[in-house]
Formats: structure tokens, sequence, C-alpha cells
């Protein structure tokens, strides 16, 4: 009897682990499993849930759309743009977090990067659910990294599901659905993605950041950056995936 409920109580505890902590060992097996998907099935496969929910053909019809994401307030905002002007759509706050204000500039370093990037790629088959690749190091990033001798600058800089992350920002997997679908359905071509330290639409401080003496500069650029999204409506739905 004891050795059965050792054994209940081991498969409990390593599903849960495997779970939360295994996604890497689990997932590709999964996709070798029951195949890879396309960013096309993706998208499909989610469209009908979007229809329920959105103005899907209002939401991708091409024009820009925005990702804007506060390190300090731990959230992101899906914005696209109108006729005349932004709409913010929907706030996620972030499931998971690592590292401290300030640009990321080695490999290793836990920090989410910080500045004004596209999405390179998006990934259907992460082992995070889903997952939509900044292209981190930008130009302004290398430069940096050049004239201080940096090397190795780090990479694989992504917004996913799941609540885990070093570096990345993890929204759960509800959220990463919603962004993935209207980055995709949109055009990945026509995304911006803004990450800054703090929302400085609100806070005009910028952080000081003791081994650098180029953020002000960086600061200045993501400001400018986030003009033309004004100020946010707190009475904006929040979604929250813990």
């Amino acid at each position: 009897m004891r050795l059965l409920l050792f054994i209940v109580c081991a498969g409990i505890i390593g599903g849960g682990f495997l779970v939360k902590c295994g996604r890497s060992i689990w997932v590709p097996a999964k996709l070798k499993l029951m195949g890879k998907r396309t960013t096309e099935e993706v998208v499909e496969t989610l469209r009908p849930k979007m229809m329920q929910q959105y103005p899907v053909a209002e939401l991708t019809d091409g024009r820009p759309l925005a990702l804007l994401a506060f390190k300090e307030e731990r959230r992101l905002e899906l914005w696209k743009k109108g006729v005349r002007k932004w709409r913010l759509i929907k706030v996620y706050p972030f499931t998971g977090y690592s590292g401290s204000l300030g640009p990321k500039l080695a490999e290793g370093d836990r920090q989410i990067p910080e500045g004004v990037y596209d999405v390179e790629y998006l990934n259907p088959n992460s082992s995070y659910h889903l997952s939509i690749k900044l292209n981190y190091p930008n130009a302004f990033d290398r430069s940096k990294a050049e004239l201080a001798g940096r090397n190795n600058l780090g990479g694989d800089i992504f917004i996913h599901g799941s609540h885990v992350t070093i570096g990345c920002i993890p929204l759960g997997d509800d959220a990463i659905e919603e962004v993935f679908f209207f980055v995709a359905a949109n055009g990945t071509e026509h995304c911006r993605i803004i990450v800054a330290p703090r929302d400085f639409r609100k806070i005009k401080s910028w952080p000081d950041i003791p081994s650098l003496n180029w953020e002000q500069e960086l600061y200045a650029k993501i400001a400018e950056a986030l003009v033309p999204f004004g100020q946010r409506n707190d009475k904006t739905p929040e979604k929250n995936h813990q």
C-alpha cells in the first residue's frame, strides 16, 4: 500500500515538474508525435475564437500594429493604427520577469532588452506554446556594443506563453494566442515592438544606469517612439493570465 502511494505521489510530483519546468523536454516530444504546426494553421485554428471577441477584419487590415512592453509596470499593451490615430486594444500583464531596469548587454545577464524592435519571426511550435521573436540585437544595440568592445550580446528574445522566463516576456498561453494571432494575421512586417524600462508617458524620470553613459540617449529614443500612443486609458480591460 505504501509502495502504491509512493508511486502515485511521485507521478503527480513528476508530472507537475514536467508541466511547469520541463517544457523543453515534453513539448519537442509532443511535436514529434503530433507533427509541427504552421503559423497559418495556428491562425486559422484561433480565428473562430478571436472573431467572438474582437472585430478581426478591422484589426487585421494591414495598418500598423504595436506592442508596448513596460518592465517596471510588467505589462504589455496591444495597439492598432486606425484611420486617424492609434487605439489601445488590450493590456496583458507579464506572467514572469527576470533582471532589472536597464538594457540587455550580454548573453546570460537575464535582462529583457530595451529599445525599439521589429518582429524577426513567429514560432508556432515554441516550447512556450507560441512565441514572437524580437530582432534583438538591433542596430542601436550593436553600435553601443562595438564602441565598448562587447561581444556575445545574446539573442533569442521572445514574447511567449507560459509563466517562466530568463530575459524574455511571458504573457501566459491564453494571452500569447491573442497577440500571436493579431501579429500573424495583420503581417509581421507591420508590427513594431517598443520595450521601455517604465511608462515614460506617465513617469517622466528616466532610470540612471551607473554602468552606462548612453542610457539617456536610448531612453530619449524610446520616449519619442511612445509619443503617438498617448496616455493609457485605465478603463481599458486588462486580462490576467497568471
